[in-house]
C-alpha cells in the first residue's frame, strides 16, 4: 500500500502545486480521489493527483478523510488538469475542479473561539483586535470575522492559533447540489403461505384491489400516485401490515425528458461530403489521434460530416463530444443529433439546472449516452471510450474562459485527444487565423467543402448551391443623400419584398438596447456607469440606463447632472430601437428580439428559435447570437445594419471578429430553395474585412490579416501571455503595474531574453470596471512564458497566455 499521496488543494498556492500527505491506516486513496486535508489551522478540500512510498519532505500531516469511496477523476482528466494548470498558469485544483460533476466541490468551514486570555502577554495591534473581538463571542466563523475587522488580519489569526491563544475547528457543508430520490412502493417478501393467507382475508376491498395492483406491475410504484388512486389510509394499511414496504429511487433529472425527436433519414452526401467523411472515418479506426480543419463554406454540410463520423466512432464502439460556442446554437444542434441518435444523446451547459447537469455528468460518467452535446464546459464531460470530439464554429471567442483559470476549450480538447487517442474535427466557414496556418503548415489536416448545398423543393440534393448575393451599402452616401433612418433605402426595398412574399428577414446589429449613449446636448457630459468607464445603454422597454458590463442600473436622468440643463439625447443604435423603428416602418409586421436581454429565462433560446421556424414572426433582430450555426430555410434576407461595430476597437482581433461575424450572419440567408439576400450597411466599405466578407472570400481576408500580424509581430508570427492589475484605487494601481513592468524589464535583461518584448504597463480597456481600475502589461515573444517562470508574480495579477483580447 502506497503511504503517501500527492494533492492538489483548494487554497491559492500557485500553479501546478501539489503538497504531500500520509494516508493513514484503514484509508483507502486513489489518483482522482477528492480528499479532505488539514492546510495551515483549516481543513480543506483537495484531489489526489499522484502516490508514492517516499516522501519529498521530512514531515507530513494524514488525510483527514475521502469524499466519496470512488475517484471522481480519471487518469486522463487528471493529466488533462496537470497540462490546463502548467500551461495557463492557473491553481491546480480550479483546472481539476473544472471536471468534476456540479455542486460536488466541498466547502469547509473555519471557526474560531478563545481557548485563554492573554493578560500581560505582549500582542501587536491587529493580534489584540482578535483577542478583543473574541472575548465576547462563543466562536466565530472565519469569514465573518475577516469581515467584521480587516482581511489583512489573516497572518494574526495564524500566529494566535500557533501560540494557542485561540482554537480553529471546521464543520463541512453540504454539497449544493446531490441525487434526488422519490418514494416507491414495491411488494414486500412473502411471508409463511398460512400466514398471509390470513393476513389477505382480512383485508378490506379497497387494500385487496390495491395489493392486486401492485402484483401486476414490473416494478417499484410511486407512493404519491398511489396515495392518489386508493387513498393514504388503504397505502398506509398495507405498509403496517408489511404487504408493501417503501424504497427509495433515484430520479434522473433528464433535460431532454418529454421531448420528441422525428427520426431523421440520411440525406445523399456530396462529393466532398464524402471525401470528408471517409478520411475521419480511416482517423477514427487508426491507432492514434488526428486533428482535422472541416473548412466549408456556410450552408456547405459540416453538419452532416460531423453526424455520419459520430456515427462511424459508435459503430466502433466509441463515443464522442459535440461543442458548440453558443447556448443559443445548442437547440438546433441537439434536435439534429438527437434525431439521428435517439436516447444516445447526453446534454452539458450552464444553461440546464444544476440538478439537471448534475444527473447529466453522473450519466454520462455511467456510460449510459453515446453523444455529449454542450457548450465550452462539455469537453470535461466524462465521456468513456472517447472516439470522436468536434469543435463546430472553432473560431469563436467564447470557447475561451474569461474567469480564472483561463482556458481555450479547443486547446483543451486537442490535448484531451491526445491523451485518449481520440480524433478532432475543427469546424468553420472562418477558421480563426492561428488555427488555419497550423492546417497550412501541416500541422492539422485541412478539408475543404468550397460549395453550398443546393435546396430543391425544400430537400437537399447532391448538387451545388450558390452563395447568397451581398450588396455593401455606404452610410456615408445615404445621409448625403437625405435618408436619414436605419434602414438603408436598399435594406428596405428587400424586407419589403421579402414580407410580401411570405419569406422571412433576420436583421443583424451588435448592440442591444435601444441607444447606446445618453448625452446633454448643451454641454457634452455623457452619462457613464458609476463604477465603470463605460457608456450606459438607453433600455427604452424596461425603463432604465444599463452598463453591459456589471449590469448597474439606474433611471434616466430628467437634466443633466453636470449644467442641469434637460436637452437629453439618445444616441446610437440597439436591437431594441431596431424592432421599434422597424413596427414604425412596418406597423403589419411581427418581429422577434433574440438577444441577452430577451433570452434572460430558461428554456427562453429554443422558444425564440422554434417561434422563428414556424413563421410567428417575419423578421429577427438580433446580436452575435443569431449570426452563427442556425439554419433557417424560410430566411431569404440579413440586413447588417452597422457593420463597424466593433472594427476600429484597440485590439488586434477587431478585424477579424467582424469579418467572422458577417460572414456567419450572411449564412443565415438562403439556406432553401428561394435563395438569399444579404445587405451590409456600413461607414467603412473599403475596410479589407468589409470587402472580403462581402465576398465571402477567406483567401483574400488571410492574406491581408497576415500581413498585418506580421508587421505587428502579432499570433501566428508570437505569442501573448497579458498581465492584469485591478484596484480600487487608480494611484496604486498605476504604482504596482509601473513596479512589476520594471521587475519583468530587469528580469528580462538579466536572464538575456531579449526576444521577449514587454508593451506596458498602461490602462486597459475600459480602464475601469466594476468599481475597480485595470492596468495591463502584455508580453510578446515565441516563448514569453519562459520570464514568468523566472519572475515571481505578486498577489493581484492575474494572468492570461494567449488571450483573445488586449482591449
Amino acid at each position: 500500500m502506497m503511504k503517501y499521496a500527492e494533492v492538489a488543494v483548494d487554497a491559492p498556492a500557485g500553479y501546478d502545486r501539489t503538497f504531500t500527505y500520509s494516508i493513514p491506516a484503514g484509508l483507502t486513496i486513489s489518483p482522482g480521489h477528492l480528499v479532505q486535508v488539514p492546510f495551515g489551522p483549516r481543513v480543506l478540500p483537495g484531489v489526489v493527483f499522484g502516490l508514492s512510498n517516499e516522501s519529498p519532505v521530512p514531515e507530513t500531516r494524514d488525510v483527514t478523510s475521502t469524499s466519496r469511496d470512488q475517484p471522481i477523476l480519471s487518469p486522463d482528466h487528471l493529466a488533462l488538469a496537470r497540462w490546463i494548470s502548467d500551461y495557463y498558469m492557473a491553481p491546480l485544483f480550479e483546472c481539476a475542479a473544472l471536471m468534476m460533476p456540479p455542486g460536488i466541490r466541498e466547502r469547509s468551514l473555519s471557526y474560531y473561539s478563545l481557548t485563554q486570555r492573554t493578560s500581560g502577554q505582549r500582542l501587536s495591534p491587529p493580534q489584540r483586535r482578535v483577542m478583543d473581538y473574541l472575548a465576547s463571542r462563543t466562536r466565530v466563523e472565519r469569514g465573518a470575522l475577516l469581515r467584521a475587522l480587516d482581511p489583512r488580519i489573516d497572518s494574526a489569526l495564524v500566529s494566535l492559533v500557533r501560540r494557542g491563544f485561540i482554537q480553529v475547528s471546521s464543520e463541512w457543508r453540504n454539497p449544493t447540489v446531490r441525487p434526488r430520490y422519490a418514494i416507491h412502493l414495491e411488494l414486500a417478501p412473502s411471508a409463511d403461505a398460512d400466514e398471509k393467507e390470513a393476513i389477505l382475508k382480512r383485508l378490506s376491498p379497497r387494500q385487496a384491489s390495491f395489493l392486486g395492483y401492485m402484483e401486476e406491475q414490473d416494478g417499484p410504484v410511486l407512493r404519491a400516485a398511489a396515495v392518489r388512486e386508493f387513498g393514504a389510509s388503504v397505502v398506509g394499511g398495507l405498509e403496517t401490515k408489511d404487504l408493501v414496504r417503501r424504497v427509495d429511487v433515484r430520479l434522473d433529472r433528464d433535460p431532454l425528458r418529454g421531448r420528441v425527436f422525428p427520426p431523421d433519414d440520411p440525406p445523399v452526401l456530396t462529393p466532398d461530403q464524402q471525401g470528408c467523411v471517409s478520411a475521419i472515418e480511416s482517423a477514427i479506426d487508426g491507432p492514434s489521434s488526428h486533428v482535422f480543419l472541416l473548412h466549408g463554406v456556410t450552408g456547405s454540410g459540416k453538419t452532416e460530416v460531423y453526424l455520419r463520423s459520430l456515427a462511424h466512432a459508435i459503430s466502433r464502439g466509441k463515443r464522442g463530444i459535440v461543442m458548440a460556442p453558443e447556448l443559443s446554437l445548442t437547440p438546433q444542434t441537439i434536435d439534429r443529433f438527437s434525431r439521428r441518435f435517439p436516447g444516445k444523446v447526453a446534454v452539458q451547459h450552464s444553461g440546464l439546472s444544476a440538478g439537471e447537469r448534475f444527473d447529466q455528468w453522473w450519466r454520462i460518467k455511467e456510460g449510459d449516452y453515446r453523444v455529449t452535446i454542450g457548450a465550452r464546459s462539455a469537453v470535461f464531460a466524462p465521456q468513456p471510450d472517447l472516439g470522436l470530439i468536434v469543435i463546430d464554429e472553432e473560431h469563436e471567442p467564447t470557447y475561451k474562459q474569461d474567469d480564472a483559470p483561463r482556458y481555450h476549450a479547443r486547446e483543451a480538447a486537442l490535448k484531451l485527444a491526445d491523451l485518449t487517442g481520440a480524433v478532432v474535427v475543427l469546424g468553420t466557414a472562418t477558421p480563426d487565423v492561428v488555427t488555419y496556418t497550423r492546417a497550412v503548415n501541416g500541422r492539422y489536416r485541412l478539408l475543404k467543402l468550397p460549395d453550398r448545398i443546393a435546396a430543391v423543393a425544400g430537400a437537399r440534393s447532391s448538387g451545388a448551391g450558390s452563395q447568397p448575393s451581398v450588396q455593401v451599402v455606404d452610410l456615408r452616401r445615404e445621409l448625403e443623400e437625405g435618408n436619414r433612418s436605419i434602414f438603408s433605402r436598399a435594406l428596405s426595398r428587400g424586407i419589403g419584398r421579402a414580407v410580401e412574399a411570405g419569406e422571412q428577414v433576420i436583421l443583424y446589429l451588435n448592440r442591444r438596447g435601444s441607444g447606446s449613449m445618453v448625452q446633454c446636448r448643451d454641454c457634452g457630459h455623457v452619462m457613464r456607469c458609476s463604477r465603470c468607464d463605460f457608456t450606459l445603454t438607453h433600455h427604452a422597454q424596461a425603463g432604465k440606463l444599463l452598463c453591459h458590463r456589471c449590469n448597474y442600473r439606474r433611471n434616466p436622468p430628467g437634466q443633466c447632472p453636470k449644467c442641469r440643463s434637460r436637452q437629453i439625447r439618445y444616441l446610437g443604435l440597439g436591437t431594441q430601437r431596431v424592432v421599434e423603428e422597424l413596427q414604425k416602418d412596418y406597423p403589419d409586421i411581427k418581429a422577434l428580439r433574440w438577444d441577452r436581454d430577451s433570452t434572460s429565462a430558461k428554456g427562453s433560446h429554443e422558444r425564440i428559435m422554434e417561434g422563428f421556424l414556424r413563421g410567428d414572426a417575419q423578421v429577427l433582430v438580433g446580436t452575435q447570437m443569431i449570426a452563427k450555426g442556425l439554419h433557417f430555410p424560410n430566411v431569404t434576407l440579413v440586413g447588417v445594419l452597422c457593420a463597424d461595430i466593433g472594427l476600429f476597437l484597440p485590439d488586434f482581433h477587431a478585424g477579424e471578429r467582424v469579418f467572422q461575424l458577417l460572414c456567419q450572419v450572411a449564412g443565415r440567408t438562403g439556406r432553401g430553395p428561394l435563395g438569399g439576400q444579404v445587405v451590409v450597411q456600413t461607414y467603412s466599405p473599403h475596410h479589407y474585412a468589409v470587402t472580403a466578407a462581402s465576398s465571402q472570400d477567406y483567401a483574400a481576408f488571410y492574406d491581408d490579416e497576415m500581413t498585418y500580424r506580421r508587421e505587428q509581430a502579432l499570433p501566428p508570427f508570437a505569442r501573448l501571455i497579458r498581465l492584469v492589475y485591478t484596484d480600487i484605487s487608480q494611484a496604486i494601481c498605476n504604482r504596482e503595474a509601473t513596479r512589476m513592468g520594471d521587475a519583468l524589464k530587469r528580469q528580462r535583461d538579466a536572464w538575456g531574453l531579449t526576444d521577449t518584448d514587454i508593451l506596458g504597463p498602461a490602462p486597459a480597456f475600459p480602464p475601469r470596471l466594476r468599481g475597480r481600475y485595470r492596468w495591463h502589461i502584455i508580453l510578446r515573444g515565441q516563448d514569453p512564458r519562459s520570464l514568468l517562470e523566472k519572475a515571481q508574480i505578486p498577489p493581484g495579477w492575474s494572468v492570461d497566455v494567449d488571450p483573445m483580447s488586449v482591449a
